[in-house]
């Protein structure tokens, strides 16, 4: 079921920082920010060759971003994405294993413009997943 990873996520308090630093500093490709208002997030994409790195920013206040980062405030590493082939099996399969899946269990469009899901990190040894279908 689980694929390879597809990137690892990590929220940060400046988008305009962060994605500086991987870019001036570290001299990976960086994506264009891209918003997110249906997550509620602003995203950039650091491609590091075998996966990618997801920049998060708050987008509004309302956003789990802002939440998180309000526990953690100089940022941290949020979820882990994993690529799935068929997102609706794979959710129900961890449903029936016990999973909870957040939110109303739907899949929604992504930042790569494919289905995701979000499962539960009490369910993940503390580690917030995201599936992605490819």
């Amino acid at each position: 079921m689980l694929g390879r990873l597809n990137h690892v996520a990590i929220a940060v308090p400046d988008l305009a920082a962060a994605t500086a630093l991987y870019r001036d500093t570290l001299g990976a490709s960086v994506s264009e920010p891209q918003a997110l208002p249906e997550h509620g997030v602003t995203v950039v994409f650091v491609n590091v060759g075998n996966t990618k790195i997801e920049l998060l920013e708050p987008l509004g206040g309302d956003s789990p971003i802002a939440s998180f980062l309000e526990k953690n405030s100089s940022g941290g590493m949020h979820h882990l994405c994993y690529e799935v082939d068929d997102i609706v099996a794979a959710r129900d399969r961890l449903k029936a294993a016990g999973a909870r899946v957040l939110g109303d269990g739907n899949p929604k469009i992504g930042a790569h413009g494919k289905p995701v899901l979000f499962l539960h990190p009490k369910d993940f040894n503390g580690t917030l997943v995201e599936l992605e279908q490819v």
